[in-house]
């Protein structure tokens, strides 16, 4: 796995809804890991952190499914984004 992102991070639109996802009650499990793992990248783009392979594996999911609504798409999408080649 390689040790950077190549500087890419959360964008503060995908950050807030990653939140709304994570407050949400009705959310599934996997809309939740990967928008955990969408928030844990926003912030400044010179932090090293990559998407997990089992957080991309969720995320994956997510936006493969018509089951999971907008907020929950886009924090995927920005997760999946995030995760290192070799994991996916």
């Amino acid at each position: 796995m390689a040790d950077s992102n190549d500087g890419k991070h959360t964008s503060s639109e995908a950050a807030e809804a990653a939140s709304k996802v994570l407050r949400d009650g009705r959310t599934a499990e996997d809309s939740k890991k990967a928008a955990a793992s969408a928030l844990s990248q926003a912030g400044e783009a010179g932090k090293a952190k990559n998407t997990g392979e089992e957080a991309a594996s969720a995320a994956s999911a997510v936006l493969q499914s018509d089951d999971h609504g907008r907020n929950s798409k886009k924090a995927s999408g920005s997760a999946l984004s995030q995760a290192d080649s070799n994991d996916n």
